[in-house]
């Protein structure tokens, strides 16, 4: 078992927390999405020493790596990385929408499938299609929101559609086995997961990581 410190700043808002043993110990969150830069550090360090849990006994950190906001993705890394090579600690990178999916099976226990997604403007998502046992039965991408994209799947089971982009959707959904709600993950979802991850020796390798974006980042041309 394992002292893991969790950070997202993958969405709209970003939580940090350590846990031991697959329990969280502590979290804190930040509603503010243009302050996680400045919130990541200063919450860890406060955390720590809350705790009285110096950052050196932790075995690993795990991160939330994408796909999400590009600025959050790399603010999120960045930080977990740093930390990992100061500390010569492991580094875990999760998928930011499975972690949303376990949040959702938690609040729809008898659901069969869950389809978390995270808003990437107009009507683009990025999104995958997860089952009871959080396996992808449909692979992170970025998707055009459509009326009839899920129907085949929708026609045979109830899916549970969360995350800052099932708003948009709901606009254009009225199948009866689609179910949408505004749920927020917190590090309680990042737990077993990471756990998961450090028991099976699943680690991301600390020079080349980089953020899953899911689809090209762009950065426009300094102006002359």
């Amino acid at each position: 078992m394992a002292i893991l410190l969790h950070i997202d700043t993958a969405t709209e808002f970003a939580v940090v927390g350590f846990s031991k043993d697959g329990e969280v110990l502590a979290e804190q969150q930040n509603l503010e999405q243009q302050q996680h830069a400045a919130f990541l550090q200063p919450a860890i360090q406060a955390l720590s020493k809350k705790l009285g849990l110096p950052l050196q006994q932790i075995d690993a950190v795990v991160v939330s790596n994408g796909p999400g906001s590009y600025t959050g993705l790399r603010v999120g890394l960045a930080s977990a990385k740093g930390i990992c090579f100061a500390l010569q600690k492991p580094l875990i990178t999760l998928n930011t929408l499975q972690i949303m999916a376990h949040a959702a099976r938690k609040a729809f226990p008898k659901a069969r499938l869950f389809c978390p997604m995270i808003d990437a403007r107009r009507m683009e998502v990025f999104t995958a299609v997860y089952n009871q046992a959080l396996h992808a039965v449909m692979p992170t991408q970025a998707m055009i929101l459509e009326t009839d994209i899920f129907m085949d799947r929708l026609a045979k089971e109830t899916m549970v559609f969360t995350g800052s982009g099932q708003e948009k959707f709901h606009q254009i959904c009225t199948h009866p086995n689609a179910q949408f709600a505004s749920l927020r993950h917190a590090v309680a979802d990042m737990c077993p997961l990471g756990e998961q991850a450090f028991v099976n020796q699943q680690f991301a390798d600390l020079a080349y990581s980089e953020p899953f974006y899911s689809k090209a980042f762009y950065s426009a041309p300094p102006k002359k």
